[in-house]
């Protein structure tokens, strides 16, 4: 397969092993445009940003913000925007549990020190998935379910992971209320509260997604948006709008949820 011209932004904390990927990039791929070398996570969200790129390798290791921490990071700027957000490919050093999540078909990765053959591979994947996007887009689909298999990351790199979250504790007047996991229909955040909302009432919690997503079950909830987790057992059609956009009715309530471009890939079955 040809390679398509691209660009890509490189972000890893390593000095040594930034200029051993990007010769090795321009081997594999010479049509590939390195726009912008990062040391961190901020820096590599930021170049996201300017240079809206095709691609970005992320160390899965960075002090600060760690690679899964930014990939999150892109994928909610991206929702913001209501742009499709850049192909990942994370750059890590050898873990097993890290590549077995990898190989199961949601993501990208690279192993330091990277080497021609696998990162061809790589590569010819990439291409094939910007080649069926067609060209002149500014952003590209991400590979499917990548918000699960960051939820699963982060779990298995944290040490000592708790057991998955089961009870939500919400304030009413001066008690506190305990909700069943199972019961919520879905979590939905503003910049202050996150609304819990049950078949019966809904309820508000301070607790943002970003940590609800590290403690709930990925098995069970999945992210439709930067603000919103569902519950998949909740999920009664998926179906397109006027406008295109996928929308999902639950069970036993009358909303309806907008799922966002950058999460609608695990509805494909829908």
């Amino acid at each position: 397969m040809n390679r398509l011209p691209a660009r890509a932004i490189l972000a890893d904390d390593e000095r040594l092993m930034r200029d051993q990927l990007k010769l090795a990039l321009q081997q594999v791929w010479p049509e590939l445009s390195i726009e912008e070398q990062a040391r961190n996570g901020q820096e590599a969200l930021e170049a996201v940003k300017q240079w809206r790129p095709e691609v970005v390798f992320l160390d899965i290791r960075m002090p600060g913000m760690n690679g899964i921490e930014t990939a999150r990071a892109i994928l909610d700027w991206a929702d913001e925007q209501d742009s499709v957000a850049p192909e990942i490919v994370f750059i890590t050093a050898y873990d097993q549990y890290a590549v077995e999540a990898f190989e199961h078909g949601a993501v990208d990765y690279v192993l330091k020190p990277a080497e021609p053959e696998r990162l061809s591979k790589t590569v010819a994947r990439i291409c094939q998935r910007l080649q069926q996007q067609g060209t002149g887009k500014p952003l590209l689909e991400p590979a499917p379910l990548l918000s699960q298999v960051l939820q699963q990351l982060t779990r298995q790199m944290t040490p000592q992971s708790r057991a998955p979250l089961r009870w939500i504790q919400a304030s009413m007047g001066q008690s506190i209320q305990m909700v069943p996991v199972e019961e919520v229909l879905f979590f939905s955040s503003d910049d202050k509260y996150t609304r819990v909302r049950t078949a019966e009432q809904e309820h508000f919690i301070r607790k943002p997604i970003k940590e609800l997503l590290d403690e709930l079950d990925p098995a069970e909830f999945w992210q439709i948006h930067r603000s919103t987790l569902v519950n998949v057992r909740a999920i009664e059609t998926a179906r397109r709008d006027d406008r295109g956009r996928l929308v999902l009715s639950l069970r036993g309530c009358s909303e309806t949820l907008v799922v966002s471009r950058n999460h609608s890939a695990q509805f494909k079955g829908m």
